[in-house]
């Protein structure tokens, strides 16, 4: 099976006259039959091709003959398809637009971080700034945790978008990113004129680090100018296209939205004649509309399900079982050879036989016909919203977003169908069991701002928390460490060089039973991390009852065992939070009426049963 070699690269370099070299590369491109873009100026090239190895070899020898090429440096990824339609080898003004002057020679050796270094420092919490330089629909589709857009929607803003960064920025650590690195070697130096201290730009760009690192420290896709529009931390083309009419991204989960239809119209170029939707609601009015859309839940119904399953550079060249196996789902090899024989098993809407070799950067389906969902609790309830954010308290069993046997059923999927055509950006996460208050933000503006907030620690979170055992002290914290990286089966554990955690707890209830009693505290998480509340409690012996991974009598380890969404319920419940308004600065709180279960805790303190559930301004 043939595999298409799609190579970028650039460099800046003085050319006196780019003509002769603007022939010669077009003759050695339409020999190779190779595709693509060659930008050419008087300050270098930059180059986006595709075609056989053989070609691409035979391309990157011309190139480098030249003498300004020499040390010319190609980024690989690979897929199954030519994802150019014509090759264009052109003379610009300039090879990345820029249309501001700057007085530094582009190309000279500058402070250049490596990818490893990169990851290293943010393993490391290093205090720096990751500046993404790349436009707000990039953005939107994928960026690095905690990184800092400069909200623009063309490179030509970047010199404006700068001057509104905040005064101490120039005095940070400052690390930019983007695609493959060209647009940090004209904005580093930019910057560096315009006075910030200490710029690095991420080397090789974010291309770069995928081969590298992975996805660490990365959330989302990372968009591509070519016709494979998204690649993954894998390098492997995702499901992400782009709206026929208006150009906009479309996601796999937008595709599954009842205003999309291909060819024709997105969610948000969709016409609707009803404009009550795109307006602030009531959140009473908003809670009928998600009873109606939750009712019967949407993933009860049998549908079509098509599960993407991408193969990643360590997995080329294996035979299709050999490829479905090295996935680690829950699925046998016996069930997985029924499957092929049943042609459910896709690539290019075509089944698949087991003669099949799987090639990088292939995206194949599975196909599960009549699909319905396991059943959730959708008594999703909006306790605020107004044009910056919505505040909803989340029920349980109810998943984040669509995952393992949930697609539909999830509160991702249903707030989604209630707010159309308008998105809603999730702030921060709560566990498929856990119950309690979620904010999401209506727009990317406002969802960074609160993620600064988040990462900063400047957001008040508090918890209610059922657990085995009676703590000894009324008060107590623990600064245990957890791991970087998920465990086997993504399970998190501590880890002595791990991030930095903090928790405190407070005892707020007891009861005496036959296997030692219980306790209800409140955990206030200083940092973030995820399962914090969970490990820290394992850990000081005190775990939260109905926690299925992290097992009372379990010293040496955590279990193997991944949480099932029908077992019994967390007592876990995110009770309160409280930040500053993105819009007026106001510091706001929001609490939720505590679930049933707290109620098996005869208080005797009645001033810890005081519950404010609802919002407030101070």
């Amino acid at each position: 099976m043939s595999q298409i070699v799609n190579i970028s690269g650039y460099k800046f370099v003085t050319i006196s006259d780019p003509a002769p070299f603007q022939a010669a590369l077009r003759d050695a491109c339409l020999q190779q039959g190779l595709k693509g873009t060659i930008l050419l100026s008087h300050e270098g090239i930059n180059c986006f091709v595709a075609g056989t190895r053989t070609g691409i070899d035979s391309f990157l020898d011309v190139i480098r003959s030249m003498s300004p090429f020499s040390d010319f440096a190609a980024k690989e990824s690979f897929s199954s398809y030519q994802p150019f339609s014509r090759m264009l080898v052109k003379i610009k003004k300039e090879i990345i637009t820029f249309e501001k002057r700057i007085r530094s020679r582009l190309g000279d050796s500058r402070q250049k971080l490596s990818p490893t270094d990169l990851k290293q420092w943010l393993d490391q919490e290093k205090d720096l700034v990751l500046l993404d330089t790349r436009n707000d629909y990039e953005v939107e589709l994928g960026t690095f945790n905690q990184a800092k857009s400069v909200s623009i929607d063309n490179f030509r803003e970047f010199p404006e978008a700068i001057e509104n960064l905040p005064k101490d920025y120039k005095k940070k650590t400052i690390v930019m990113f983007c695609t493959g690195g060209i647009r940090c070697e004209k904005a580093g130096p930019f910057m560096e004129e315009a006075g910030f201290e200490n710029v690095f730009q991420l080397d090789g760009g974010i291309l770069k680090y995928f081969e590298t690192c992975g996805d660490a420290h990365w959330q989302g896709e990372c968009f591509v100018f070519d016709k494979r529009v998204a690649l993954d931390p894998q390098l492997s083309e995702t499901g992400t296209t782009m709206c026929f009419n208006c150009q906009a991204l479309v996601t796999e989960q937008d595709q599954r939205n009842k205003r999309y239809q291909f060819g024709v119209s997105c969610p948000i170029c969709f016409e609707e004649s009803n404009e009550q939707e795109s307006i602030v609601e009531q959140p009473e009015q908003r809670n009928l509309l998600i009873a109606e859309n939750a009712t019967p839940l949407p993933g009860s119904l049998p549908y079509e399900n098509f599960r993407p399953m991408n193969v990643s550079k360590e997995m080329d060249g294996l035979s299709l079982l050999e490829f479905l196996l090295a996935l680690r789902t829950h699925i046998l090899g016996d069930q997985w050879l029924q499957f092929i024989e049943a042609g459910v098993i896709l690539h290019k809407g075509k089944p698949v036989g087991l003669d099949r070799r799987v090639a990088h950067g292939q995206k194949y389906y599975h196909l599960m016909p009549q699909t319905t969902e396991p059943d959730v609790n959708a008594e999703i309830r909006v306790l605020h919203e107004d044009q910056h954010i919505v505040v909803v308290e989340k029920p349980a069993p109810l998943p984040m977003h669509p995952c393992g046997r949930f697609n539909k059923n999830s509160l991702q999927t249903i707030l989604q169908n209630v707010y159309q055509p308008n998105r809603l950006r999730l702030v921060h996460r709560l566990d498929a069991n856990t119950t309690g208050i979620v904010v999401y933000a209506r727009s990317k503006e406002v969802a960074t701002s609160l993620q600064e907030q988040f990462a900063n620690g400047k957001v008040i979170k508090e918890y209610l928390a059922g657990v085995w055992g009676h703590p000894p002290q009324m008060q107590f914290q623990s600064d245990k460490k957890i791991a970087k990286q998920p465990g086997q089966g993504g399970i998190r554990f501590l880890d002595s060089s791990g991030q930095t955690s903090q928790t405190q707890f407070e005892v707020l209830d007891q009861t005496e039973n036959e296997i030692g009693g219980t306790s209800l505290l409140k955990a206030m998480p200083i940092t973030g991390r995820t399962n914090q509340i969970r490990l820290h409690l394992w850990d000081l012996g005190f775990p939260i009852i109905n926690d299925s991974t992290y097992l009372p009598n379990l010293k040496t380890g955590i279990s193997n065992q991944t949480q099932s969404i029908d077992e019994p319920l967390l007592q876990l419940h995110a009770y309160c939070i409280g930040f500053r308004h993105p819009g007026s600065g106001d510091w706001i709180q929001f609490s939720a009426q505590p679930p049933a279960w707290v109620r098996s805790f005869p208080s005797e303190k009645p001033n810890s049963r005081k519950w404010h559930p609802g919002f407030c301004v101070f």
